[in-house]
């Protein structure tokens, strides 16, 4: 089980780590660069939109739960700056959410 879980720990970080130590090591163009600040927005956005927005039989409705949790966390990334405090606020907020709902 413990090689298992290692051979895991392997292929995860492998692609998580090899591409920044092979960017590191060359000069971007900056239109890459530009391209590449948008991608931590877009991702925000998918992970919120599929979450956010539930599809019923009805339509499309707003989960409250995840409206009241999303609004003070881009609050504190705007006021912040900070991607470690935005996660760190959100991720104890949706914790404390469905703890008491």
């Amino acid at each position: 089980m413990i090689w298992l879980i290692l051979g895991c720990m392997i292929v995860t970080v492998i692609p998580r780590i090899v591409p920044f130590l092979f960017v590191r090591r060359i000069q971007l163009p900056e239109v890459v660069l530009k391209w590449l600040s948008f991608i931590p927005i877009c991702i925000f956005t998918a992970l919120i939109a599929e979450h956010l927005f539930i599809h019923t039989s009805t339509g499309v409705t707003v989960h409250w739960m995840y409206l009241a949790v999303l609004v003070p966390t881009v609050l504190m990334a705007i006021w912040t700056k900070s991607l470690s405090i935005t996660v760190l606020i959100g991720v104890m907020l949706m914790a404390t959410a469905r703890w008491y709902f």
